[in-house]
């Protein structure tokens, strides 16, 4: 068994892997890097691809996947969930970078014709490998990806988090013997606040907010961030408003027909009927002169209602935003979040309404990682992926340090056989 590198490495973007043995060929996530234009991985020719495993519907995993489906139909394996999902995700990425892609909705469309819904642990077989899906915990529908073959076995975690949320449970660990491990590393260098104290924390600030008259914005990601906040909300039992906008409304609408894939469905279908959604632009100018708190996409202010809405309520010192997603260097929350200023009505301004940063993370965090390593059965390879900033590279060290396991940060390119 062979595995090439394609892009996800040393970086955190364009996630892809290239997983061969004698009678298989199987591509692993093909995704892009959000850019303008975006990046996408090192090229693979589609008739070195007999399938695709898609880990989860983010468009650093899935993103570049309507390559393949030019010519021909190439199987994509994956949860029901994230196929649902990916169509929303990858239709408005060709909407707002259609210029700059090699493929339009025609391609997006073949490729949905070719998905392959698998449940967790049902086991299917693509030439001479087999591939499971793992629960991945990091969003609904979430995957790690297994894959057996000519008596060796790999788990690619992709994004994964051990940490049960409102949403969502654990990552599942119940891998057996491995002989290699494709782990993410995000979070390598950086511990996450415990989960309970940081829902305490985030529902005491924003009621502190409302009942002083003031009205919270949470700019989140529409997939699994959003769903996240308006259940924590749910589960306080916080009796304000809450308002949800944007991209959320669809997905809460797709996540409503598979329930099956979160941790509490009762919870979520409370959390989704009890909030206000709103439907034209005349909720939408409404929406931030009342009390209450709105969630909406961009979950860095990259567009969206969100930068709508940062406008109306960072102009005045009685709100705040309160940001809960990564913010990448260079976004307008990063902006935001370090310097205290956004634009507002076409011009650079300073914010009056307060900016915080509550840590909602849907990545295992430093401690989660080395817990992963420590309880692995068996002595594999271990290769550390989807990390910036050095923390592939520190990741690899701590494992061949501490676990005395071969490890590497592999490169685009490489190539290593297992």
């Amino acid at each position: 068994m062979k595995v090439r590198f394609l892009g996800g490495t040393r970086e955190v973007g364009r996630s892809a892997l290239h997983v061969t043995t004698e009678k298989a060929k199987i591509l692993l996530d093909y995704g892009v890097m959000l850019a303008r234009p975006p990046g996408f991985p090192m090229h693979v020719k589609p008739k070195d691809v007999d399938a695709i495993a898609m880990s989860h519907c983010h468009l650093d995993h899935s993103g570049a996947i309507p390559v393949f489906h030019l010519h021909k139909k190439i199987p994509v394996f994956g949860t029901r969930l994230s196929f649902d999902l990916v169509q929303v995700l990858i239709s408005d990425f060709i909407h707002l970078s259609g210029y700059y892609l090699p493929f339009e909705y025609i391609e997006l469309q073949t490729m949905l014709r070719s998905c392959v819904s698998l449940d967790y642990k049902e086991p299917r077989a693509v030439g001479d490998a087999q591939i499971q899906l793992l629960d991945a915990g990091h969003l609904p529908g979430s995957a790690q990806v297994l894959v057996e073959a000519e008596g060796k076995r790999l788990l690619y975690t992709s994004d994964y988090n051990l940490t049960e949320t409102r949403l969502l449970h654990g990552a599942d660990k119940d891998y057996g013997e491995l002989d290699a491990l494709i782990i993410e590393s995000t979070y390598a260098d950086e511990e996450h606040v415990d989960r309970k104290a940081s829902e305490k924390e985030f529902v005491e600030n924003v009621t502190e907010v409302v009942e002083n008259g003031g009205t919270v914005l949470v700019p989140a990601f529409g997939v699994g961030r959003s769903q996240e906040i308006i259940c924590i909300l749910a589960a306080h039992h916080f009796d304000h408003p809450v308002t949800i906008d944007g991209m959320t409304r669809k997905t809460n609408r797709i996540m409503m027909n598979h329930t099956s894939f979160l941790q509490d469905p009762r919870l979520f279908m409370n959390a989704v009927h009890s909030a206000i959604w709103v439907e034209d632009r005349r909720d939408r100018r409404g929406a931030p002169k009342k009390p209450g708190v709105i969630v909406s996409p961009a979950g860095m202010l990259k567009g969206g209602p969100a930068a709508f809405y940062v406008q109306k309520i960072g102009t005045k010192s009685r709100n705040a935003i309160f940001l809960v997603s990564y913010q990448i260097p260079g976004t307008p929350g990063r902006e935001l979040l370090e310097k205290g200023r956004c634009v507002i009505d076409g011009k650079m301004r300073k914010v009056k309404a307060r900016v915080e940063k509550f840590d909602f993370s849907s990545h295992s965090g430093a401690n989660e990682l080395k817990e992963t390593v420590k309880s692995l059965k068996g002595s594999p390879k271990v290769y550390v992926v989807h990390g910036a900033e050095g923390n592939c590279k520190k990741f690899a060290k701590w494992v061949k340090k501490e676990m005395g396991f071969e490890a590497v940060a592999p490169r685009s390119g490489d190539t290593f056989t297992i």
